[in-house]
């Protein structure tokens, strides 16, 4: 694999990435125009989150003592902290001017609640304190990624149209699957689990996400697309999942990440105009 898609995940660059084309295709899939400020806003945003995640993760690990659970993007952001962290800090500076000056009041108000929750979920990961023994028997961290980053991705196509109706529920229900079995995924191979039990999640999810869009082909072809693109993603985790012994831990993160760039198919179709 070539070193610049090394780069790109160890840099933290393919959270943005993949969360722009999926603001992006959700909102095609609405048909809802997003301004170009909007995606500048998602990819800031994101970033900095997936930055300070890994710096964080590098501090608690030395603070515990512990730096057996860091990965490769954990080190190369704690080595080169001097640049990511000034990075983070303008791309979060960015974020806030377009948040004051183009977001109107009331979406600010929608998403101070997305952003509280999400808030809450790293304070409590990155804390010295342990979260409440019934909050991690319901949800895994997996869970509440994949929720929360498809719920930021979301934000502004849900903030565009009213009311919502049930097919991109549906929708977005599927992504916020697919989120949490990439996490999922990701975590089983990085423990060097023998078993992963990842395959037989994602068989169950694809036949379940194309059974879903053949049903929703009579109400929404552009929504059933979606849909069917995610039973497409989750087949590829099982592929990977499959011939992960094959390739390095990296290069198998960085795969990961890119079957969830699928969306880009249905994009790549839609005529412009």
């Amino acid at each position: 694999m070539p070193r610049a898609l090394h780069l790109w995940h160890l840099a933290s660059l393919d959270a943005p990435t993949v969360a722009v084309v999926w603001t992006i295709a959700f909102a095609s899939a609405a048909g809802v125009h997003l301004d170009a400020w909007v995606l500048l806003l998602i990819a800031c945003g994101t970033w900095c989150v997936y930055v300070g995640d890994r710096l964080l993760d590098v501090q608690r690990a030395m603070r515990l003592d512990s730096l057996d659970n860091p990965r490769e993007r954990h080190y190369f952001h704690w080595h080169h902290r001097r640049w990511l962290i000034p990075g983070a800090c303008a791309a979060a500076a960015i974020a806030a001017l377009l948040i004051v000056d183009r977001m109107s009041s009331a979406a600010r108000h929608r998403d101070s609640v997305l952003a509280a929750a999400a808030l809450l979920y790293f304070s409590g990961v990155h804390s010295t304190a342990t979260m409440p023994h019934w909050i991690r028997k319901r949800m895994s961290k997996e869970f509440v990624v994949g929720l929360l980053f498809t719920a930021g991705c979301a934000a502004p196509t849900l903030a565009r149209i009213a009311p919502v109706r049930w097919p991109l529920i549906v929708c977005l229900a599927s992504f916020a699957a697919l989120a949490w079995l990439n996490c999922f995924a990701i975590e089983r191979w990085e423990s060097s689990d023998f078993e992963t039990g990842i395959s037989s999640r994602s068989n169950t999810l694809s036949i379940v996400f194309f059974v879903m869009a053949a049903a929703l082909s009579f109400v929404s072809t552009q929504i059933a697309g979606m849909v069917c693109i995610a039973g497409i993603s989750a087949t590829l985790l099982t592929l990977l999942d499959l011939t992960r012994r094959r390739v390095s831990t990296l290069t198998l993160r960085t795969l990961a990440d890119m079957v969830l760039l699928t969306p880009l198919i249905l994009l790549a179709s839609v005529r412009p105009g």
